[in-house]
């Protein structure tokens, strides 16, 4: 069994780095976005609605190290063949 060359292990890692923190970001906005929906006509307070975001966020990368963990690839979709 031969390993994989130093360029193409860096390739895999920055392919994978960059769809997780692309998953994590846009999780982040769209809880955030979402909170302050529904905290502005409840009267809640935009720290909430940054809260919902980050836990928000924080799952999303959870489920990529999982999802990297469970089957090495360049995504960190759940989903096979991606």
């Amino acid at each position: 069994m031969s390993l994989p060359t130093t360029e193409t292990v860096v390739k895999t890692a920055a392919s994978y780095g960059r769809d997780l923190l692309e998953r994590v970001l846009s999780t982040f906005l769209q809880a955030f976005i979402g909170g302050i929906v529904v905290t502005q006509p409840l009267d809640g307070s935009m720290w909430y609605a940054a809260a919902a975001g980050g836990v928000g966020a924080a799952l999303a990368l959870l489920k990529g190290l999982v999802a990297r963990w469970r089957d090495v690839t360049n995504s960190a979709s759940l989903a096979k063949g991606v």
